[in-house]
């Protein structure tokens, strides 16, 4: 029994251990649509979106190129995730300086990599295209998100109004459901009453006949 439990133990370890590696080693894959070298993983020309970036880079990660693609904005945490990332090209992009720039903007902030700092630009709103992300004043980008709070706002008004007018339509229609249930009700009691006084004069005319007949 003893000798049986060693062995299950052994099992157990061997098999924790494969499943460590296995998992080490996803982590460790080049992403999609990336080639990797060592510790640097180029992504540049790669036609990426903010859609189709890779959610995750390999964490040994030391150099990363996502310069020249399609990209707007980053995840937040994508390039803290990173422990031993020493550099990050991200020039060439059309970033969007809007509340969804606010991480890349702090995360520039943290840099002293002047190259860097200067080659990250907005494309978008028009006011502040061509202005550097980093030394964006917080105050503008607040108030794009401003004008992006009132548009969520406005929509929220709009789904409340159809969703109140869908509710007062479906009580409309369950008035009217009642409303007709109850007339149906009304009219089938008075004609079940006007059989039953039918059936009773029938019976009373057939007693006084009889009772003529008797007499």
């Amino acid at each position: 029994m003893r000798c049986d439990l060693l062995v299950l133990k052994v099992l157990l370890s061997v098999l924790s251990t494969e499943m460590m590696t296995m998992m080490m080693m996803v982590q460790a894959v080049c992403p999609r649509m990336c080639s990797c070298k060592g510790a640097v993983i180029n992504c540049s020309k790669r036609g990426l979106t903010s859609a189709t970036l890779p959610s995750s880079f390999p964490p040994h990660t030391s150099e990363l190129y996502l310069n020249d693609n399609h990209l707007t904005s980053l995840p937040n945490d994508l390039l803290e995730s990173l422990p031993s990332l020493r550099l990050a090209h991200l020039h060439g992009n059309p970033w969007s300086c809007d509340c969804s720039v606010l991480y890349l903007r702090g995360w520039l902030l943290k840099q002293r990599n002047d190259a860097l700092i200067r080659n990250v630009t907005c494309s978008s709103p028009a006011h502040l295209r061509g202005r550097l992300v980093v030394y964006l004043v917080e105050e503008e980008v607040l108030e794009t998100c401003r004008y992006w709070m009132c548009n969520l706002a406005l929509a929220s008004q709009i789904s409340l109004f159809i969703f109140i007018v869908v509710q007062a339509l479906l009580l409309a229609s369950v008035i009217l459901f009642l409303r007709r249930f109850e007339r149906l009700t009304r009219e089938a009691r008075r004609t079940a009453a006007e059989t039953f006084t039918a059936e009773d004069d029938a019976r009373s005319n057939e007693y006084v006949m009889l009772k003529d007949r008797s007499m």
